[in-house]
């Protein structure tokens, strides 16, 4: 099903429906949810979607063991093999598209096609983990995508302060970091929200400097 595709085809369906379905998608802001391997990203999209999340889940093989690092997730039975997508409706006329990357290398090769055209990222992070996050940080650094650091607060780890973690990772002065429950549906929006907010800063900006005095 396309991105666009607002279901209105079937039967019962008027021209009158069909429209309002058109003005409800008629802006939609792409967002990828990133970082390491079971780090609770699939989690935090089905979450906060107001639809059934479409997610490309399969088992770990035994062959996966020799590429995956599972340590500190020995509990996780599962991977993303594509993206996990979701939706959320802000207001009528404005949603979100939330596309879920996989965390693991040898899939990096979507990134390409799936941060095309998104307004900026969520950076899911694990502080018993910090430093599987450091490839989806250089990435969207170095593309110029705006993103956010959400620490998703698992049980039993560490507590550090978001200036704490904002070294650690050594962020570019200004990207935010914030603590969240992936679990969370109203703690996955405040995430969503601080993106937004900080995409568009950083997109009205650079428009501005791109005009010149």
């Amino acid at each position: 099903m396309g991105l666009h595709d607002n279901g209105t085809t079937g039967p019962g369906s008027s021209g009158a429906g069909a429209a309002s379905e058109e003005e409800l998608a008629a802006l939609a802001l792409k967002i990828l949810v990133a970082g390491g391997f079971g780090v609770g990203k699939t989690t935090l999209v089905g979450a906060v979607s107001e639809i059934r999340p479409l997610r490309t889940e399969e088992l770990l093989s035994e062959a996966g063991e020799l590429v995956d690092d599972t340590g500190g997730v020995d509990q996780k039975t599962t991977t993303t093999v594509a993206m996990d997508f979701g939706r959320i409706t802000i207001r009528s006329g404005l949603s979100l598209y939330l596309f879920g990357t996989p965390g693991q290398d040898r899939f990096w090769f979507l990134w390409d096609e799936l941060s095309q055209g998104a307004l900026g990222a969520v950076v899911l992070a694990d502080t018993r983990r910090l430093e599987d996050c450091f490839p989806a940080v250089d990435y969207f650094e170095h593309r110029r995508i705006p993103f956010v650091v959400a620490v998703n607060c698992f049980s039993g780890a560490r507590s550090y302060a978001s200036d704490e973690v904002s070294r650690a990772l050594d962020l570019e002065q200004g990207t935010p970091v914030v603590l969240c429950d992936a679990r969370d549906k109203d703690s996955g929006k405040e995430v969503l929200i601080r993106l937004v907010e900080y995409a568009g800063r950083v997109h009205t900006a650079r428009l501005l400097d791109a005009v010149g005095p």
